[in-house]
């Protein structure tokens, strides 16, 4: 049996569990204040405060780091690499902490981790970051050739779910083809082809539908008119596409629950907008069927939303003619860390070691920027 810390940084808290394999045995959710975190100027400054919240709640369970067989981290902002479980080493940690491809709480989690892991003695991981790249090449690029279509999107809990969902039914998860939705803040809809997301949207602040949080594909000259005619600056007009966009934007608030109960009590123009959200995410899945030629084995619907029987139900009506719509709902994040992480240590599967080559010049999913141990 092995022993595993996962450690999620968000913004505003810090989450940590303590697993036997892949069974969960302790959770703690830290939250940080506003006030708390105002003290530091950037991301990165906060890893001393957050390694010292772990550390206490570590010693109030009476755990040492020696206790540990190995230390798992949330896999932050790096460049493109194909899924999978990575060491992690000091040129990853090099490129996280100088948030080389961007800042995010995420970026913590391994510089976490690697701390622990250097002390202890035990290796460290992350699984499957934001940034895992499988695309088809057809898939990168755009009209502009300037621009090329960037793989951002919850890598994690759509290969989690997708795995788990093949050993449910007896398969292996790379003979099949499945479409992948994850709807939480973000909406990701992916086409996982014999173990590739061969095509998947930018849920970040690119494509795909509009979602609690953020814009989705708005038209281009329309976005660009706007930008210009109210002089926007950037760091505005970013936060437009994600973080006040979609519903936000629309009715002042990203929380479903609340939505929905605005809805029951007769609001249209609430159900409008949320039954257009609802009809975004399904002609997405309609579009991801064109990677897989429309010879799709199921499509799952997972993330916080997938909650909702109100969401789930127009969905499966919109799209049942593709494939059988399975629901797998929440995020379970902690459980497919430690997941990626059992895999190798029980040697299922060996792990990827990142690799410094710039993996956003990739041409073909054979050339991947990965070596293996």
């Amino acid at each position: 049996m092995k022993r595993l810390l996962i450690i999620n940084p968000g913004s505003t808290s810090t989450k940590v569990a303590v697993f036997h394999d892949t069974e969960e045995q302790r959770t703690r959710i830290i939250s940080h204040t506003s006030a708390e975190l105002q003290k530091y100027n950037t991301i990165i400054d906060q890893l001393p405060f957050r390694i010292k919240a772990i550390r206490r709640f570590l010693r109030e369970k009476g755990l040492g780091l020696d206790s540990f067989d190995a230390f798992v981290g949330r896999g932050g902002l790096l460049h493109p690499i194909p899924g999978g479980t990575y060491k992690i080493d000091q040129p990853m940690v090099d490129d996280l902490r100088s948030c080389r491809y961007g800042s995010h709480a995420s970026n913590l989690g391994a510089l976490i981790a690697y701390q622990f892991a250097t002390e202890g003695l035990r290796p460290a991981f992350i699984v499957d970051p934001v940034v895992v790249d499988e695309l088809d090449p057809v898939a990168r690029i755009t009209g502009l050739p300037d621009i090329e279509k960037r793989s951002i999107f919850h890598a994690l809990n759509q290969k989690s779910v997708a795995k788990r969902f093949a050993e449910s039914i007896g398969r292996v998860y790379d003979d099949l083809t499945l479409i992948v939705a994850h709807m939480g803040g973000g909406i990701s809809v992916g086409c996982h082809r014999k173990g590739r997301v061969v095509e998947v949207n930018n849920a970040l602040n690119g494509t795909g539908p509009f979602s609690p949080e953020r814009a989705g594909t708005v038209q281009a000259g329309q976005w660009t008119e706007l930008v210009l005619r109210k002089r926007v600056p950037e760091s505005d007009a970013l936060r437009m596409l994600s973080g006040r966009g979609g519903l936000v934007a629309h009715l002042g608030t990203s929380d479903t629950r609340e939505v929905q109960k605005r809805i029951a009590a007769g609001d249209e123009h609430a159900r409008l907008v949320y039954d257009a959200m609802i009809y975004n995410i399904a002609r997405e899945i309609g579009a991801a069927s064109v990677a897989a030629r429309g010879l799709v084995d199921g499509i799952i619907l997972t993330g916080g939303i997938a909650h909702s029987d109100y969401v789930t139900g127009q969905i499966r009506e919109y799209v049942r003619h593709i494939a059988p719509v399975h629901i797998i709902a929440g995020e379970n994040e902690m459980l497919a860390l430690a997941e990626g992480a059992f895999r190798v240590m029980s040697g299922m599967e060996a792990a990827l070691a990142y690799n410094l080559t710039e993996a956003a010049g990739i041409e073909s999913n054979e050339g991947l920027a990965v070596s293996r141990n």
